[in-house]
């Protein structure tokens, strides 16, 4: 599978096609300037999460190993207000991606994987999230099973053996972009069974499965021209008054931004941006948002991720 990039024209960004007409990727070998990041997929690098209970909340009074010592205590629940950081992301003047807290909002709420499964129908797009770890996706295409990226390969997977124990949402409303039809989004889950290593045209498990949904080549690795003007902008809510702004080139450097974030954790940073982002002074009229490129010092956003491995094309 290759990475097909459409000639740009005169048409607007929502009229500009975004998938071979014919529904086949075909191989044009690769774009000059176009770093390929192959990804092992989060769970490579981070430690596996601790047996949770019924309610999500832990294993409570377990053993280590069976042994006669003191009961392990039992982890923190996971709250998403504590560990998340509220987003939007924009196109230009578009909105095309909010997390958010809102009050009444249940969209972020999570469940056992056993409880999940009740709110699963094919087509859907679900998230598993733990404090730590990157988030992993995967698309739900019925029978208890799910197609997702996982250590350099796409698999098919039961839903309770790809959560790992990570509690899990449906996310279908994150993205704001018009869904393909439940049909077509298990038909491309499944269609890519087997893809591994350098087969692969994504660079981490929700790029994929957003991929899958949605059928935009912004995805994909390399799916976007990146000349002219930063258009992509991630906006990260500071507070209920204060936000700051990243500006990126292509969606996929921001989606692996924006899981970074989810991965350091909300403190962390909220942190980092007080600690080494000096905003300037916003103009009138945007009292409430800063605009800045990546802080300086920190890896651009094709290395973010540790468990990413890099062929760079010349």
């Amino acid at each position: 599978m290759g990475n097909q990039v459409e000639k740009l024209t005169h048409l607007s960004y929502k009229e500009v096609p975004t998938a071979d007409p014919t529904g086949v990727d075909r191989d044009d070998g690769p774009r000059i300037g176009v770093s390929y990041i192959f990804s092992n997929d989060d769970e490579d690098v981070e430690p596996q999460p601790p047996p949770q209970g019924p309610d999500g909340g832990g294993g409570g009074e377990g053993l280590p190993d069976g042994g006669d010592g003191p009961p392990l205590p039992p982890p923190q629940p996971y709250d998403p207000r504590l560990h998340e950081v509220e987003c939007s992301v924009f196109y230009r003047d578009e909105c095309i991606y909010q997390k958010s807290f809102a009050p009444g909002s249940a969209a972020l709420s999570t469940y056992t994987p056993e409880n999940l499964l009740n709110k699963c129908r094919p087509g859907d797009l679900v998230e598993f999230v733990s404090q730590a770890q990157y988030p992993h996706w995967a698309v739900y295409v019925g029978n208890f099973q799910v197609v997702h990226l996982h250590r350099l390969e796409v698999s098919n997977s039961f839903l309770t053996d790809a959560s790992q124990g990570r509690r899990g949402r449906v996310v279908n409303d994150l993205y704001r972009y018009k869904p393909l039809s439940p049909g077509a989004v298990v038909r491309n889950a499944l269609a890519h069974v087997g893809a591994k290593e350098r087969e692969l045209s994504w660079r981490n498990s929700e790029s994929f499965a957003a991929w899958c949904r949605y059928g935009k080549r912004e995805f994909k690795i390399g799916g976007e021209l990146r000349i002219g003007k930063q258009p992509y902008r991630l906006q990260i809510q500071l507070s209920a008054q204060r936000s700051h702004t990243l500006e990126f080139q292509s969606l996929e450097d921001l989606i692996m931004e924006k899981r970074r974030n989810d991965q350091i954790g909300r403190a962390a940073v909220l942190q980092e941006l007080a600690t080494h982002l000096h905003p300037a002074e916003p103009d009138e009229g945007d009292i409430d948002a800063a605009r800045t490129t990546p802080p300086a010092g920190r890896p651009p956003a094709p290395g973010r991720e540790d468990e990413a491995r890099e062929a760079a094309v010349h």
